[in-house]
């Protein structure tokens, strides 16, 4: 079953239209500024507007490989639109709405194909199919690389597919977007775990000229708070109950995947330990936060808290997002964390204390009824490549090393590495913004190399 259908409606061709020509196509668009990955955004616009759909989106896609989950889920407020003239002066041109139209119709209407380009220039592998992921093998493959993608997941998309929630994001929408660049020669072995199954090494053994690791964070944080039982801490000492031991304790990200896995149909309801009619309190204030309060109560909660430790001025959550939950009752505790979790015999959670703690005012502890806990507070990356991975380092808090030429390399020659797995943790536009310059880090290293053999042979 699906827990929601999309809630944010498309334009008609009339209303897209109308927009689009709300569009004052500046001589210096800040919108264009403002867009993490330089998208041409006033020229795609002039072509919607005179109602050229095939142009718009061949421009579109010149810079972006995501253009319909761009559409959806980019930080439009902070970013393109935020920059927009017209938005100091009323209202700015719904960027994202309109791209998220062009990329739609063009998928209903089939307008676009790109011509397979010649696979001469290398051969590079792609580990993970996330954002960074799909983009470096999608900008890789245009340039004439031969590109095979590793995802260790039955379905591609990473975050796309099993971090966003389908009210926000489909995952046809991310369905056809890996169908594109499949089309653009780019193969993808789905189910193949590297560092398990296979490893970098016996990847370069046959044949690659790169690697690229764009697996994103999978090691999830979590808070340690004291868990009481029978009047009595449990949580301290030798043989210490965890927050992660506890069922009902559970990271955002585990929480988001296993709800679309059973949307799929790969798992049962009971398999998600959270009820229906469960009070549930989320921790962390960003958009995973917001996706998995929102979520929460689309599967039944009868009240989602979301506990923040600083004000509202603070959270990184976009306001909008966090609008949408307060309209659909989620309810936010501002400067305030979670002291104690009160479990029962069998480790159920049964209370939680929070404590208040708002400048200026005297702290406040109160104990509430409580079923779950969600954190939504980051996470790190796993360590399973590195350590079957011979060069390669990490930092102190577990991210790859890289450099800056080429761009985005490890310390190991030929391996790359980009996005959230080197701490350059963001949007997902952001993420492809960091891909880019990879995938242009990748082409001058393997041709560079290419070069030195050819010179080598001729000697």
């Amino acid at each position: 079953m699906r827990f929601a259908e999309e809630i944010n409606e498309s334009y008609t061709m009339a209303e897209a239209i109308r927009e689009a020509q709300r569009c004052l196509h500046c001589k210096v668009p800040q919108c264009k500024k403002g867009c993490p990955i330089g998208n041409d955004i006033p020229d795609w616009i002039h072509e919607l507007k005179k109602g050229n759909m095939g142009n718009a989106i061949s421009i579109i896609r010149q810079k972006s490989n995501l253009p319909a989950v761009c559409g959806r889920v980019c930080a439009h407020e902070k970013q393109c639109e935020g920059s927009c003239v017209l938005g100091k002066k009323g209202q700015a041109v719904s960027i994202g709405k309109l791209e998220r139209f062009v990329a739609d119709f063009d998928s209903d209407n089939q307008l676009t194909h790109e011509d397979m380009v010649e696979k001469s220039r290398g051969r590079v592998a792609v580990i993970g199919a996330g954002p960074s992921g799909i983009t470096v093998a999608g900008d890789l493959s245009r340039m004439g690389f031969a590109v095979e993608m590793f995802e260790m997941e039955a379905q591609c998309g990473g975050v796309l597919r099993y971090g966003i929630p389908e009210y926000r994001l489909p995952k046809e929408v991310v369905a056809r977007e890996i169908r594109f660049i499949e089309k653009m020669g780019v193969v993808i072995h789905r189910n193949t775990h590297v560092g398990v199954e296979i490893t970098v090494d016996s990847l370069f053994a046959q044949g690659f000229d790169a690697v690229f690791i764009g697996t994103g964070l999978s090691k999830p944080k979590s808070l340690e708070i004291p868990i009481w039982q029978n009047g009595k801490c449990i949580s301290d000492g030798e043989g210490a109950v965890r927050c992660a031991d506890l069922r009902r304790i559970r990271l955002a990200t585990h929480f988001l995947r296993r709800v679309e896995l059973i949307s799929e149909g790969f798992m049962q309801r009971d398999e998600l330990p959270v009820d229906s009619g469960a009070r549930v309190y989320v921790v962390g204030c960003g958009n995973t936060a917001m996706d998995a309060a929102r979520t929460a109560l689309r599967i039944g909660a009868s009240r989602v808290d979301v506990v923040y430790h600083k004000g509202i001025d603070t959270m990184s959550a976009l306001h909008a997002e966090y609008d949408d939950a307060v309209k659909e009752g989620v309810c936010f505790n501002w400067w305030s964390s979670i002291a104690e979790v009160h479990v029962d015999d069998r480790l159920d959670i049964t209370e939680i204390v929070l404590e208040t703690s708002e400048p200026g005012k005297p702290a406040e502890r109160r104990t509430l009824p409580a079923d779950n806990i969600i954190f939504a507070i980051g996470a790190m990356p796993a360590t399973k490549i590195v350590r079957t991975t011979s060069g390669l380092e990490n930092d102190d808090h577990r991210f790859l090393i890289t450099r800056d030429v080429p761009y985005g390399m490890t310390t190991r020659k030929g391996i790359f590495a980009g996005g959230d797995v080197v701490g350059r943790q963001a949007t997902v536009v952001h993420a492809m913004q960091d891909a880019k310059r990879v995938a242009q880090g990748i082409a001058q290293y393997v041709d560079a190399v290419k070069l030195m053999k050819m010179i080598d042979t001729e000697r």
